[in-house]
Protein backbone atom coordinates (compact mmCIF):
# COMPACT_ATOMS: atom_id res chain seq x y z
CA UNK A 1 0.00 0.00 0.00
CA UNK A 2 3.24 2.31 0.70
CA UNK A 3 4.08 1.62 -2.62
CA UNK A 4 0.67 2.59 -4.18
CA UNK A 5 0.49 5.83 -2.11
CA UNK A 6 4.06 6.98 -3.31
CA UNK A 7 2.94 6.57 -6.97
CA UNK A 8 -0.10 8.13 -6.54
CA UNK A 9 1.50 10.97 -4.65
CA UNK A 10 3.78 12.04 -7.78
CA UNK A 11 3.09 14.80 -9.03
CA UNK A 12 3.27 14.90 -12.94
CA UNK A 13 3.25 18.89 -13.23
CA UNK A 14 6.24 19.08 -11.48
CA UNK A 15 8.01 16.74 -14.21
CA UNK A 16 6.74 18.62 -17.15
CA UNK A 17 8.65 21.21 -15.53
CA UNK A 18 12.21 19.96 -15.50
CA UNK A 19 14.70 20.82 -17.39
CA UNK A 20 14.98 17.19 -18.91
CA UNK A 21 13.02 15.60 -21.39
CA UNK A 22 9.75 15.58 -19.93
CA UNK A 23 7.99 13.71 -22.64
CA UNK A 24 10.58 10.42 -21.75
CA UNK A 25 10.13 11.13 -18.28
CA UNK A 26 6.40 11.50 -18.42
CA UNK A 27 6.48 8.19 -20.42
CA UNK A 28 8.61 6.02 -17.75
CA UNK A 29 5.93 7.36 -14.99
CA UNK A 30 3.28 5.54 -17.04
CA UNK A 31 5.27 2.47 -17.51
CA UNK A 32 6.05 2.85 -14.09
CA UNK A 33 2.78 2.88 -12.64
CA UNK A 34 1.44 0.55 -15.07
CA UNK A 35 3.58 -1.89 -14.04
CA UNK A 36 2.66 -1.37 -9.96
CA UNK A 37 -1.26 -1.42 -11.15
CA UNK A 38 -0.53 -4.88 -12.34
CA UNK A 39 0.77 -5.63 -8.89
CA UNK A 40 -2.21 -4.08 -7.31
CA UNK A 41 -4.51 -6.46 -9.54
CA UNK A 42 -2.73 -9.85 -8.61
CA UNK A 43 -2.65 -8.76 -4.85
CA UNK A 44 -6.96 -7.85 -5.36
CA UNK A 45 -6.78 -11.09 -6.90
CA UNK A 46 -5.42 -12.93 -3.79
CA UNK A 47 -7.23 -10.94 -1.51
CA UNK A 48 -10.67 -11.96 -3.05
CA UNK A 49 -9.58 -15.39 -2.86
CA UNK A 50 -8.84 -15.45 0.76
CA UNK A 51 -12.17 -13.88 1.17
CA UNK A 52 -13.66 -16.70 -0.82
CA UNK A 53 -12.36 -19.10 1.31
CA UNK A 54 -13.01 -17.56 4.77
CA UNK A 55 -16.78 -17.22 3.93
CA UNK A 56 -17.01 -21.14 2.95
CA UNK A 57 -14.95 -21.37 6.45
CA UNK A 58 -17.74 -19.49 8.21
CA UNK A 59 -20.41 -21.30 6.00
CA UNK A 60 -19.13 -24.78 6.97
CA UNK A 61 -18.83 -23.60 10.88
CA UNK A 62 -21.77 -22.66 10.97
CA UNK A 63 -23.51 -25.48 9.46
CA UNK A 64 -21.26 -28.04 11.65
CA UNK A 65 -22.71 -25.88 14.15
CA UNK A 66 -26.16 -26.56 12.95
CA UNK A 67 -25.43 -30.61 13.31
CA UNK A 68 -24.16 -30.80 16.23
CA UNK A 69 -27.22 -28.90 17.85
CA UNK A 70 -29.31 -31.64 15.77
CA UNK A 71 -27.19 -34.12 17.36
CA UNK A 72 -27.75 -32.60 21.00
CA UNK A 73 -31.34 -32.36 20.06
CA UNK A 74 -31.58 -36.17 19.17
CA UNK A 75 -29.70 -37.15 22.12
CA UNK A 76 -31.84 -35.40 24.44
CA UNK A 77 -34.92 -36.67 22.73
CA UNK A 78 -33.38 -40.26 23.31
CA UNK A 79 -33.12 -39.56 27.26
CA UNK A 80 -29.33 -39.03 26.94
CA UNK A 81 -28.92 -35.85 28.64
CA UNK A 82 -24.22 -36.35 28.93
CA UNK A 83 -24.49 -37.31 25.01
CA UNK A 84 -26.34 -34.30 24.34
CA UNK A 85 -24.86 -31.63 26.43
CA UNK A 86 -21.11 -32.81 24.92
CA UNK A 87 -22.67 -32.32 21.15
CA UNK A 88 -23.64 -29.07 22.72
CA UNK A 89 -20.00 -28.57 24.04
CA UNK A 90 -19.08 -29.17 20.05
CA UNK A 91 -21.76 -26.77 18.67
CA UNK A 92 -20.37 -23.85 21.12
CA UNK A 93 -16.42 -24.81 19.99
CA UNK A 94 -17.92 -24.46 16.07
CA UNK A 95 -20.14 -21.47 16.78
CA UNK A 96 -17.10 -19.73 17.93
CA UNK A 97 -14.65 -20.73 15.62
CA UNK A 98 -17.82 -19.54 12.86
CA UNK A 99 -17.65 -16.24 15.09
CA UNK A 100 -13.98 -15.64 15.05
CA UNK A 101 -13.78 -16.61 11.05
CA UNK A 102 -16.77 -13.41 10.45
CA UNK A 103 -14.56 -11.34 12.21
CA UNK A 104 -11.78 -12.16 9.65
CA UNK A 105 -14.07 -12.51 6.67
CA UNK A 106 -15.24 -9.03 7.75
CA UNK A 107 -11.54 -7.26 7.89
CA UNK A 108 -10.94 -9.02 4.35
CA UNK A 109 -13.94 -7.95 2.83
CA UNK A 110 -12.67 -3.99 4.20
CA UNK A 111 -9.27 -4.84 2.90
CA UNK A 112 -10.66 -6.08 -0.46
CA UNK A 113 -13.03 -2.44 -1.18
CA UNK A 114 -9.73 -0.61 -0.18
CA UNK A 115 -7.40 -2.49 -2.83
CA UNK A 116 -10.21 -2.25 -5.19
CA UNK A 117 -10.57 1.77 -4.94
CA UNK A 118 -6.48 1.65 -4.95
CA UNK A 119 -6.96 -0.03 -8.61
CA UNK A 120 -9.58 2.30 -9.67
CA UNK A 121 -7.25 5.26 -8.27
CA UNK A 122 -4.63 3.97 -9.95
CA UNK A 123 -6.48 3.73 -13.04
CA UNK A 124 -7.46 7.29 -13.21
CA UNK A 125 -3.86 8.54 -12.69
CA UNK A 126 -2.86 6.75 -15.62
CA UNK A 127 -5.81 8.27 -17.47
CA UNK A 128 -4.23 11.60 -16.81
CA UNK A 129 -0.60 11.19 -17.47
CA UNK A 130 -1.75 9.48 -20.63
CA UNK A 131 -3.88 12.47 -21.22
CA UNK A 132 -1.19 14.65 -19.97
CA UNK A 133 1.35 13.13 -22.43
CA UNK A 134 -0.72 13.87 -25.59
CA UNK A 135 -0.93 17.23 -24.62
CA UNK A 136 2.60 17.74 -23.59
CA UNK A 137 3.59 15.78 -27.30
CA UNK A 138 1.03 18.39 -29.00
CA UNK A 139 2.76 20.98 -27.20
CA UNK A 140 6.58 19.70 -27.87
CA UNK A 141 5.48 19.03 -31.35
CA UNK A 142 4.21 22.65 -32.04
CA UNK A 143 7.10 24.36 -30.24
CA UNK A 144 9.19 22.23 -32.64
CA UNK A 145 7.10 23.39 -35.74
CA UNK A 146 7.68 27.14 -34.45
CA UNK A 147 10.88 26.83 -33.89
CA UNK A 148 11.87 25.36 -37.47
CA UNK A 149 9.56 28.22 -38.87
CA UNK A 150 11.77 31.01 -37.19
CA UNK A 151 14.79 28.80 -38.32
CA UNK A 152 13.56 29.14 -41.75
CA UNK A 153 12.49 32.92 -41.73
CA UNK A 154 16.03 33.41 -40.59
CA UNK A 155 17.81 31.87 -42.87
CA UNK A 156 15.73 33.61 -45.38
CA UNK A 157 16.44 36.97 -44.13
CA UNK A 158 19.99 36.08 -44.35
CA UNK A 159 20.14 34.58 -47.86
CA UNK A 160 17.65 36.23 -49.79
CA UNK A 161 18.49 38.41 -52.56
CA UNK A 162 16.72 41.27 -51.15
CA UNK A 163 18.79 41.30 -48.53
CA UNK A 164 21.90 40.69 -49.78
CA UNK A 165 20.97 43.57 -52.18
CA UNK A 166 20.31 45.98 -48.89
CA UNK A 167 23.89 44.77 -47.58
CA UNK A 168 25.38 46.17 -50.94
CA UNK A 169 23.39 48.78 -51.47
CA UNK A 170 24.60 49.82 -47.42
CA UNK A 171 28.32 49.31 -48.70
CA UNK A 172 28.03 52.06 -51.58
CA UNK A 173 26.61 54.49 -49.29
CA UNK A 174 29.47 53.48 -47.05
CA UNK A 175 32.05 53.92 -49.60
CA UNK A 176 30.03 57.21 -51.07
CA UNK A 177 30.43 58.66 -47.49
CA UNK A 178 34.01 58.15 -47.00
CA UNK A 179 34.79 59.34 -50.37
CA UNK A 180 33.02 62.72 -49.24
CA UNK A 181 34.71 62.81 -45.98
CA UNK A 182 38.49 62.67 -48.31
CA UNK A 183 37.03 65.02 -50.22
CA UNK A 184 36.28 67.31 -47.36
CA UNK A 185 39.39 66.61 -45.26
CA UNK A 186 41.74 67.68 -48.72
CA UNK A 187 39.44 71.11 -48.76
CA UNK A 188 37.04 70.14 -51.74
CA UNK A 189 33.69 70.97 -51.96
CA UNK A 190 32.31 68.27 -54.58
CA UNK A 191 29.23 70.68 -55.07
CA UNK A 192 31.50 73.20 -56.38
CA UNK A 193 33.23 70.84 -58.64
CA UNK A 194 30.13 69.60 -60.10
CA UNK A 195 28.82 73.10 -60.58
CA UNK A 196 31.93 73.82 -62.57
CA UNK A 197 32.18 70.81 -64.51
CA UNK A 198 28.23 71.87 -65.71
CA UNK A 199 29.78 75.15 -66.59
CA UNK A 200 32.58 74.04 -68.89
CA UNK A 201 30.21 71.62 -70.88
CA UNK A 202 28.04 74.54 -71.67
CA UNK A 203 31.15 76.67 -72.50
CA UNK A 204 32.32 73.87 -74.95
CA UNK A 205 28.81 73.77 -76.41
CA UNK A 206 28.72 77.40 -77.03
CA UNK A 207 32.00 77.54 -78.47
CA UNK A 208 31.23 74.38 -80.97
CA UNK A 209 28.24 76.32 -82.38
CA UNK A 210 30.57 79.48 -82.69
CA UNK A 211 32.60 77.55 -84.60
CA UNK A 212 29.84 76.02 -86.65
CA UNK A 213 28.62 78.97 -87.27
CA UNK A 214 31.96 80.73 -88.69
CA UNK A 215 32.49 77.59 -90.86
CA UNK A 216 29.08 78.28 -92.58
CA UNK A 217 29.72 81.86 -93.28
CA UNK A 218 33.21 81.22 -94.94
CA UNK A 219 31.81 78.45 -97.06
CA UNK A 220 28.69 80.59 -97.61
CA UNK A 221 31.09 83.46 -98.73
CA UNK A 222 33.53 81.33 -100.79
CA UNK A 223 30.13 80.25 -102.97
CA UNK A 224 29.04 83.58 -103.69
CA UNK A 225 32.99 85.57 -104.11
Amino acid sequence: MNNISLILRSSITALEEKVQDPGRMLQQLIIDMEEELERVRTSVAGAIADEIQLKKSCQRAREEADHWLERASNALERGDEAQSEAALAQKLRCAERADGLEKEYAKQQSQVLKLQDAVRDLEDKIRQARQKQTLLQARMVRAQSQQNINQALDASTRKSAFAQFSRLEQQVEREEAMTQAYDRLEGRDPDAEELDREFAEQERKTRLKEELAALKRRLNDEKTG
